[in-house]
């Protein structure tokens, strides 16, 4: 144990394929001026950005994330020593450059080092594989604000801020006289309760009663109204801004929405505040990701691929997707962007089947007359038009469906097995959603279709795998919608590390 030995250098004790040497080499070539541009100088001596981002890369793909690990290997871990320069940071000095210092840039960095993998032949930008998963946010479980509590507690409060007006007005003319009978202009007659209209009324009442002889139970119902429905008020205001259109937030980590997720809902199906991560990848290196607070993949598609355009500045030619993005309003992005898709809709396993082929009561199967804008059911009876009903997704998209219903269903010997409606069955059709699913159905039965499509299952889906599963990353470090971005991105960049390592093996 005392002796000298060789070799003396680190390098020496590195294999030449080790995934620690494609870090190096990668983040010698990027271009990280954005990094050296988070660094306003002065003070004492920073350690190098380059040296910090190859540790923390190194870090994440050896499924080491807590910053007092980090600091723990750079002390006792050979290839942790060589990438440092054997500078030792401590583990605050790494937390704040990932949760500070990579927080705006981590997409410009993921951005150039894709630049390299495209260089090197590792992928073609070509074909896009997208998919989502959930994952857990920093967040305590039982945190949860959900917004139609918030509404509801909010209507509650203002329920009992008319009951105290009143009260007081039953006990001080004053306000009878001003207002002539009518409600308080905050009470909701005239308009909608706010914090900033309660607090004004109340100090105006105040300097009414002011040097002024009063009943205790004025006093009361005004303290009341000052220190805890105005301060309600207030928090209900300050959750309807953190909500915006969601249906729920978490107090620990206002940014993560609370969703299901299925390793959880397998057991006992308990919410857990989260995020959606979209990633696509070719040949299983990662060419693009996004996190999201909507729970859903349908309403993430378009936004994820605005970020890609943003991120790499352009989107690649084929995207192939699941059912899970089969939407009317994706599909029309997709076409106005004249981008070639493959993606199935929610009803195209069901069409596949012989079983549905065959059956009389599936409305696909049911013979449309155009002339008079008709169906004919299977017992002849004529599906008359009666509306459009007109609909809107939470981001925005207008869709129109029709609606169909049989002239009289009252008599008809397969009722029960046609509809489970009382009245006459009725039918819904999209007419723009049935274009865009007759095209999808013919790109995905091509031998084109099905030999991209069939990748899919050996593309993003074991890219998930390799993340959640063999690297253990199934709950964020860090909080915050922008700083999750940064330890997401940091993520992806150690997975192609990982995969460039195994490709020269």
């Amino acid at each position: 144990m005392n002796q000298m030995c060789l070799p003396m250098n680190l390098e020496d004790l590195i294999p030449a394929n080790h995934v620690v040497r494609v870090i190096n080499n990668y983040v010698e070539r990027m271009d990280i001026q954005p990094l050296l541009d988070k660094y306003k100088g002065g003070g004492t001596s920073s350690y190098h950005p380059k040296m910090m981002l190859k540790v923390l890369i190194y870090a994440y793909s050896q499924k080491i994330y807590s910053s007092r690990k980090i600091a723990k290997a750079i002390r006792e871990n050979i290839p942790f020593m060589w990438l440092s320069g054997n500078n030792w940071p401590d583990f605050r000095t790494i937390n704040r450059f990932r949760s500070t210092t990579m927080k705006d840039i981590s997409e410009q960095i993921f951005a150039s080092v894709l630049d390299m993998l495209i260089k090197d032949g590792y992928i073609n930008y070509e074909q896009y594989f997208v998919d989502g998963t959930k994952i857990e946010a920093n967040s305590n479980k039982y945190t949860f604000v959900w917004a139609k509590s918030t509404k509801r507690y909010k209507e509650q409060l203002e329920q009992k801020v008319k009951r105290l007006f009143e009260e007081i007005d039953e006990l001080n003319a004053l306000e009878d006289k001003e207002y002539e009978g009518f409600d308080l202009d905050e009470m909701g007659e005239r308009s909608t309760l706010t914090a900033e209209k309660l607090e004004k009324r109340v100090r105006e009442l105040n300097e009414k009663l002011a040097g002024k002889p009063q009943p205790k139970k004025i006093y009361r119902l005004i303290r009341t109204l000052e220190k805890d429905c105005l301060e309600r008020q207030r928090k209900y205001e300050r959750y309807e801004e953190i909500l915006e259109d969601r249906n729920s937030f978490s107090k620990t980590d206002p940014d993560a929405t609370f969703m299901r997720m299925k390793e959880d809902h397998m057991r006992n199906g308990q919410l857990k505040p989260g995020y959606n991560i979209q990633i696509g990848t070719e040949n299983q290196f990662i060419l693009g990701y996004s996190v999201h607070q909507n729970r859903t993949d349908t309403g993430c598609l378009i936004d994820h691929l605005e970020q890609l355009k943003q991120m790499n500045g352009r989107v690649p030619e084929k995207i192939i997707a699941d059912a899970g993005y089969g939407s009317e309003e994706n599909y029309l992005y997709l076409q106005e962007n004249k981008l070639d898709s493959y993606i199935k809709y929610n009803t195209y396993h069901k069409e596949q089947k012989r079983k549905t082929k065959k059956d009389p009561f599936w409305t696909g199967n049911w013979p449309y007359i155009d002339h008079c804008d008709e169906f004919i059911c299977p017992q002849g009876q004529r599906m008359i038009y009666l509306f459009t009903k007109h609909g809107k997704t939470k981001q925005g998209y207008e869709t129109e469906t029709r609606i169909y219903e049989c002239e009289d269903c009252s008599g008809c010997p397969v009722k029960n097995q046609c509809t489970k409606s009382s009245g006459n069955r009725r039918l819904q059709r999209n007419i723009r959603m049935e274009q865009f699913r007759e095209e999808a159905r013919n790109k995905l039965l091509s031998d084109t279709g099905r030999e991209i499509y069939g990748r899919r299952k050996v593309e993003v889906e074991p890219v998930f795998g390799q993340l959640k599963w063999n690297r253990e990353f199934r709950r964020f470090l860090l909080r915050g919608l922008e700083k999750v971005k940064a330890e997401w991105g940091i993520l992806c960049i150690a997975h192609n590390m990982r995969k460039v390592a195994g490709a020269r093996a």
